[in-house]
């Protein structure tokens, strides 16, 4: 038996993902999450061998909760189930940590395979992603400026393109804000921009914020 946790900001989403979860013999849904810091407390109490977790949610991104989970049990398989196309996130999460990474838009028979596949210590790779990891192998001739940043500095990169300041980054991610203003300013070097409002305009342009 597989014991699932459920990481999404809409309850009507997570009682359909358990109803479909419920059919199948082999998987049991062990609890639920609205937001990150549900999520981490969901994990924080063992009941999970896999956590299904959404990108968007309230308190923090899932680029934040999937990098707060992995440092507390890095051997728990995270798989993402996103509205975001893979194009956008997959190979950034895959590196940092993720197990899989799916999109809302899957086959539902996928998930579960994704499911029994993390759980046996496998990454889910979907060909789309497979040929997404294969480019970024083949040089960085095609990388988006994102892609050229380290964990910390994506994370920073997207509470900034949300309009968070560097004095709450630094609360919420328990850093000083000397060390958040470096990431800012490796961040504006790296994409080669100049202000916040650059950094929007780029995340909204490359669907990584809504």
């Amino acid at each position: 038996m597989i014991r699932i946790g459920i990481v999404d900001d809409h309850a009507i989403v997570r009682t359909g993902l358990k109803q479909f979860l419920s059919d199948q013999v082999d998987l049991r849904v062990t609890g639920e999450a609205g937001n990150g810091k549900e999520a981490l407390d969901l994990v924080r109490q063992g009941e999970v061998d896999v956590l299904i977790m959404d990108l968007s949610m309230p308190d923090q991104s899932g680029v934040d909760a999937l990098a707060a989970i992995k440092a507390r049990e890095p051997d728990l398989p995270v798989l993402i189930l996103s509205g975001f196309p893979e194009a956008h996130y997959a190979t950034t999460l895959l590196k940092q940590g993720a197990s899989g990474y799916l999109n809302k838009e899957c086959d539902p028979e996928d998930i579960i395979t994704a499911i029994q596949t993390v759980h046996r210590g496998r990454k889910y790779i979907t060909p789309a992603v497979a040929e997404l990891l294969a480019d970024t192998l083949g040089g960085d001739a095609n990388k988006q400026p994102h892609e050229e940043l380290s964990d910390r500095e994506f994370q920073v990169f997207l509470r900034l393109a949300k309009g968070e300041t560097v004095g709450n980054i630094a609360d919420s991610m328990s850093l000083s804000v000397k060390t958040v203003s470096t990431y800012r300013t490796r961040v504006m070097e790296k994409m080669k921009l100049a202000s916040n409002s650059d950094l929007t305009y780029y995340a909204l342009k490359n669907g990584l914020i809504q």
